[in-house]
């Protein structure tokens, strides 16, 4: 029986410091494993602004870099999904990860419209799937209601106690959620029968997909590549 394997990549976006540079280490993996599948999770609009050495002085909006659009479109497609990470990824000058925790279903929805008239100008919807993965993997139950009455197929979520709390039950309700099974080194590579391999492109995440991160996981997906069958996520539904 084969293990379905999926390798997700958060916060792509156009941040010097979390940007299209991790794309350097998914073609090494293609390389390698020519039939791999990366899900890269984008926030439309990434502004940090709480951490000083991150934070910059505008939100990163997609549609504002068309280099950075323009390396999306031409990702070959049996390789890579694009997916939504949020908009702002936090809560403008309060926190930089929370935008979707403790959200009213009216906020969500209004987030949600920006986040898809993004998409529009920079000429991605093509390639975006309407698929989420909330920032830090907290999200209201209003916003798991919302992100479903629009049409959002998956929700790409968590186990972690911390982030369960803020579902309060909601995701139960549907068999649309992926859960993450693996995020090195918080917790540890793991083969399960649905595998969800989640790293950052972030520099300053220990869960970066650096080089180091690269060669483990290459390591990790040798050693039993014969039982593997590289998915996007819809296959770990």
């Amino acid at each position: 029986m084969s293990n379905l394997v999926n390798i997700s990549i958060d916060d792509v976006s156009p941040h010097p410091r979390s940007s299209v540079k991790v794309l350097d280490r998914c073609f090494e993996l293609i390389k390698i494993f020519p039939t791999i599948k990366f899900s890269l999770f984008v926030p439309t609009s990434y502004w940090r602004t709480v951490r000083k050495e991150v934070a910059t002085s505008k939100p990163l909006q997609i549609d504002h870099f068309p280099d950075f659009c323009r390396c999306l479109r031409e990702l070959p497609k049996e390789n890579f999904e694009i997916c939504y990470h949020g908009h702002f990824h936090g809560i403008p000058g309060k926190n930089d990860n929370d935008e979707l925790n403790e959200i009213s279903y009216s906020r969500a929805t209004e987030l949600i419209t920006a986040m898809k008239e993004v998409v529009k100008r920079a000429d991605l919807e093509d390639q975006f799937k309407p698929i989420i993965r909330p920032p830090a993997w907290r999200m209201s139950p209003d916003a798991i209601r919302a992100f479903r009455d629009v049409g959002f197929e998956i929700l790409a979520l968590c186990k972690e106690d911390y982030a369960v709390a803020t579902y309060q039950k909601e995701d139960e309700k549907k068999n649309d959620i992926v859960y993450a099974s693996s995020y090195p080194p918080i917790k540890p590579l793991e083969l399960l029968s649905k595998t969800e391999i989640v790293y950052h492109a972030c520099d300053w995440d220990r869960n970066h997909l650096s080089t180091d991160q690269m060669k483990q996981l290459i390591s990790f997906l040798e050693k039993s590549i014969e039982q593997i069958d590289f998915v996007f996520i819809k296959g770990l539904l």
